[in-house]
C-alpha cells in the first residue's frame, strides 16, 4: 500500500521530468531557433535573469486572481442557493446564466476599462466573471437533484421546504460545491492573465506581452511556467479543502 502510494505521488514528477527531457532533445536535435521553441534550459536561464520581474508580476497575478475567486466564491455560493431553492427560479435563470456565460470574457474587457480604467480591477472582474459560472452551475445541480422521494418522506414527516433545504439539500450540494472550487480557480487564472494581455500595467500577462512585442520568446515562457506553477499550488489547496471537508461523501470510492 506504501509503495503504491509513493509511486502515485511521484508519478506527477517522473512524467514531469520526462517531457522536460523529451523537449530538450527535441529541440537540440531539430537545431530550433530560440525564437521559436527555446530548450527548456533557455527557459531556466531566463527564469533566474529576470527573476525579480517575474517574481514581483506574479504576486499581481495570484492577487487579482485569489480576489476574483474570492467574489467568485461568495456570489456563486448565495446565487447557486437561490437558484437550487426553487424549480421555477432555476428555470427562469439558468437560461440567462448560460448565454451570460457564452459571452467571451476577453470581449468583456474593454468594457471595463471604460468603466474602471487600466489596472487591476479589470482583472479582478475577468476572473470573477469566468471564476462564478462554475460555482453557481454546481451548487444548484447539487440542489436540484434532491430525490423526489426523500422530499416526500420528509414533507410526510412534516418538514417544511426551509427544513428540506437546509438538512438535506445544502449538505447534498456542499461536494458539489467544493468540487467546483477547482475548476474556478484555474478558469480565474484565465480571466486574469486574459485581462492583463489587454489592458494592465503588471502582471504575468502584461510582462508576457511585453516579452513578445521584443521577441523575447524565452522570457514568455518562463511566464508560461509561473502561471503553470500557480494554477498547480491553488488547485492543490483547493483539493485539500474538497478532501477536508468533504471526504465523507467519498469515503466508498477510497476503498482498495
Amino acid at each position: 500500500m506504501a509503495v503504491a502510494i509513493g509511486k502515485e505521488r511521484a508519478a506527477p514528477f517522473i512524467y514531469a521530468a520526462a517531457l522536460i527531457l523529451l523537449w530538450e532533445a527535441a529541440v537540440r536535435i531539430g537545431d530550433m531557433p530560440v525564437y521559436i521553441l527555446p530548450a527548456p534550459t533557455a527557459i531556466s536561464a531566463s527564469i533566474v535573469q529576470y527573476w525579480p520581474a517575474i517574481w514581483q508580476n506574479a504576486l499581481v497575478t495570484l492577487w487579482t486572481t485569489v480576489a476574483g475567486f474570492g467574489l467568485a466564491v461568495v456570489f456563486g455560493l448565495a446565487l447557486g442557493l437561490l437558484v437550487g431553492w426553487s424549480r421555477s427560479i432555476y428555470a427562469g435563470l439558468y437560461p440567462l446564466m448560460v448565454g451570460f456565460n457564452s459571452i467571451p470574457k476577453v470581449a468583456v474587457v474593454p468594457i471595463l476599462v471604460i468603466w474602471f480604467g487600466i489596472g487591476t480591477v479589470p482583472a479582478i472582474i475577468t476572473a470573477f466573471l469566468i471564476a462564478f459560472f462554475p460555482v453557481v452551475v454546481n451548487v444548484a445541480t447539487g440542489l436540484a437533484t434532491i430525490e423526489p422521494e426523500t422530499e416526500d418522506v420528509l414533507r410526510a414527516l412534516g418538514a417544511n421546504k426551509w427544513d428540506v433545504m437546509t438538512k438535506i439539500g445544502i449538505p447534498r450540494a456542499m461536494p458539489y460545491f467544493f468540487g467546483s472550487l477547482k475548476v474556478a480557480i484555474t478558469l480565474a487564472f484565465v480571466g486574469s492573465v486574459v485581462s492583463e494581455t489587454i489592458a494592465a500595467n503588471a502582471g504575468l500577462g502584461h510582462m508576457m506581452l511585453a516579452a513578445q512585442s521584443q521577441f523575447n520568446v524565452p522570457l514568455v515562457f518562463a511566464g508560461l511556467v509561473a502561471l503553470a506553477v500557480e494554477g498547480i499550488v491553488m488547485y492543490a489547496v483547493m483539493a485539500e479543502i474538497e478532501k477536508r471537508t468533504t471526504g465523507w461523501a467519498r469515503r466508498g470510492q477510497n476503498r482498495q
